[in-house]
């Protein structure tokens, strides 16, 4: 997307046919002076610098562009990681949650609310609201929160209150209806949502404080090997990370982009998180994007070993990419993904999020013996799974 067109995007709510903000009345006011607010900080010095000082000597920005030659002798191939594993929390959220703490305390904000499925959105607003001095309740679905246990711990650590739904198959989606509920009863409130999904401005928000991780990489490739990449990979569950290394490159026609889906178990059948593989277009938690349905439109739930990949919605700017065809989106499998987890810890002692295995997965389908050039986006690290598979 170029500059015009993003900010077009900020002012409008859309991505294309995709956005806008479908929500109870009550929030239409709050979300139309986040808009606004957002759109101020990014055209004040002071808030740009206190947030790009804090990316540097908090979350430890930059974050290394690693050639991993093991893993590049086994595809055949020439492979960077975006090592946003190695920020302060273990992931790319923090970098997310930075900018929207700022934002909530420009507001005047004393609560901060987010749901997370994998956790490590929670830990890293969590981790915000600890440094900013807020208050902060995590909404999480049961079975999340008991597949990532490590994680509410570190959340209750940090001073959250982590509320945990039994509400449909207690996984993200749930997590987000628990705190959208609780945002329309308490308004007042500063909802830090995790990904480029829900109503406007939500998706731009989040793109422009993700981007930091496109950026950097596109440097960073420059200086290495004097180039762009042949392709880039990334997870894709509601698509922060996806779209923050993506927005770099869009107008490089001669860069691919491919982003990983949580296939599941059944593709067809529907145990799967493969929205933009399997889902259709309709208003879903706030925007008008691809999500998956059941023969009568209404959504369904979402399955995937992984628990940030677990989500029946994707962000609509990944709606208008999918369409347009400028990026790829394929499922990758639940074994699949478990297989790259195992070989990544083995060939180059970096244990990734099951998350990010799904994008080293699907890197290795595509360039396997083709010698070409990549980066994957190691979105966070493994903790969080040890013990799971």
């Amino acid at each position: 997307m170029r500059p015009l067109e993003a900010e077009s995007a900020l002012r409008s709510g859309y991505f294309g046919a995709y956005g806008g903000a479908f929500v109870p009345e009550i929030l239409a006011p709050k979300l139309l002076d986040l808009a606004r607010e957002f759109e101020a900080a990014l055209a004040d010095p002071a808030f740009m610098a206190e947030y790009r000082s804090l990316l540097r000597d908090y979350v430890g920005r930059e974050s290394p562009l690693y050639l991993a030659r093991r893993l590049s002798a086994e595809i055949g191939a020439t492979v960077y990681l975006k090592r946003e594993d190695l920020n302060h929390t273990g992931a790319h959220k923090i970098n997310n949650t930075l900018g929207q703490g700022l934002l909530a305390r420009r507001m005047g904000a004393r609560k901060l609310i987010a749901e997370t499925g994998a956790g490590q959105h929670g830990v890293a607003t969590a981790t915000v609201a600890a440094l900013f001095g807020l208050e902060c309740t995590v909404f999480m679905g049961a079975e999340d929160a008991r597949r990532q246990a490590p994680n509410v711990e570190r959340m209750k650590l940090l001073g959250a209150e982590v509320l945990t739904t039994d509400a449909g198959t207690g996984t993200l989606k749930d997590a987000v209806d628990a705190a959208l509920g609780h945002y329309i009863e308490n308004p007042d409130v500063f909802y830090c949502l995790g990904s480029a999904v829900g109503p406007h401005p939500y998706p731009s928000i989040v793109r422009r404080f993700q981007s930091v991780i496109g950026e950097e990489a596109r440097r960073q490739i420059l200086e290495k090997e004097g180039r762009l990449p042949d392709a880039c990979f990334a997870c894709a569950g509601g698509g922060s990370n996806a779209i923050g290394l993506f927005s770099a490159f869009l107008d490089d026609e001669g860069v691919e982009l491919y982003g990983a889906e949580g296939g599941g178990t059944d593709v067809a059948g529907l145990r799967t998180a493969a929205t933009l593989t399997r889902g259709k277009p309709t208003v879903f938690q706030g925007s008008y994007s691809y999500c998956l349905v059941d023969d009568s439109g209404n959504p369904v739930d979402a399955y995937s070993i992984s628990a940030g990949l677990d989500y029946p919605g994707i962000g609509p700017e990944h709606a208008m990419l999918k369409d347009s065809g400028r990026v790829a989106y394929e499922p990758v499998m639940d074994d699949e993904a478990v297989a790259a987890f195992r070989r990544l810890s083995r060939l180059e002692g970096i244990i990734p999020a099951i998350e990010s295995a799904h994008a080293v997965a699907l890197a290795e389908k595509r360039l396997a013996g083709s010698g070409r050039l990549a980066i994957i986006n190691l979105s966070g690290r493994g903790d969080k799974d040890l013990g799971r598979f």
